[in-house]
């Protein structure tokens, strides 16, 4: 099912379970991070669930969570410093020659973690 902002509700559940737990499934590890407008950065990876979900965030830069809907999709959020994640519109896919990297045809956006 999905809401009115065509996001699943099972996605929506996750990423308020995710926000919820304050515990991660894993910890944060150091990691290289790409996104269209903050380009190449140091980062903190954390997976959060496992499906592929993860957080990334940096210093002065937006924390970014990507939560898996089903294989190869997933819906973004961003959280501006505010303490707020702000949902990103459309579907991010992962690219399948840069596995790392999640993009949106949509609005040709881009977020990568190695």
């Amino acid at each position: 099912m999905r809401s009115h902002f065509g996001i699943s509700l099972a996605a929506m559940g996750i990423a308020v379970a995710a926000s919820l737990a304050g515990a991660s499934l894993a910890e944060a590890k150091p990691a290289r991070c790409f996104t269209t407008d903050d380009g190449y950065y140091a980062c903190d990876f954390r997976g959060t669930d496992r499906a592929g979900s993860f957080e990334i965030s940096a210093p002065d830069k937006p924390t970014f969570s990507l939560i898996v809907d089903r294989p190869g999709f997933a819906y973004a959020f961003a959280d501006f410093g505010n303490g707020r994640n702000v949902s990103l519109p459309g579907m991010y896919v992962r690219e399948r020659d840069q596995p790392a990297c999640w993009s949106n045809p949509e609005t040709t956006t881009k977020i990568c973690a190695w």
